[in-house]
């Protein structure tokens, strides 16, 4: 499943640099697919849906840092547990329980994300 961050968050900033994903942003920030990762243009999601890998996407917290889930992988592949929480000095990093996904499905989101790096 994907990470999430609570409101509990203090915006400390501690969590950015550690994602390998680049998932995570300020509360407010716009960010891309490809921030980060090897995405480029058109892509297709896992859900189905196509977007511009290089577009601008809305916040989705606006007062919060918060992850995209479609850019989480819980640090499979990189780490042996998700480095957001593992810094995160208030304990806001938590297991999104409304997106389960097996280490098998998070290995080949990572391997999406980064197959053009």
């Amino acid at each position: 499943m994907a990470i999430i961050i609570t409101d509990e968050c203090i915006n400390c900033g501690a969590c950015e640099p550690e994602c390998p994903n680049n998932a995570i942003y300020e509360g407010g920030a716009e960010w891309k697919y490809a921030d980060g990762t090897g995405l480029k243009g058109m892509v297709k999601l896992f859900d189905g849906k196509e977007v511009d890998a290089d577009a601008y996407q809305e916040p989705i917290d606006m007062d919060v840092y918060f992850i995209s889930p479609d850019k989480c992988t819980e640090c499979v592949g990189f780490h042996e547990e998700p480095q957001c929480a593992a810094v995160c000095p208030v304990d806001c990093c938590v297991p999104n329980e409304d997106i389960v996904e097996s280490e098998e499905q998070l290995l080949h989101k990572k391997d999406f994300l980064h197959l053009a790096d």
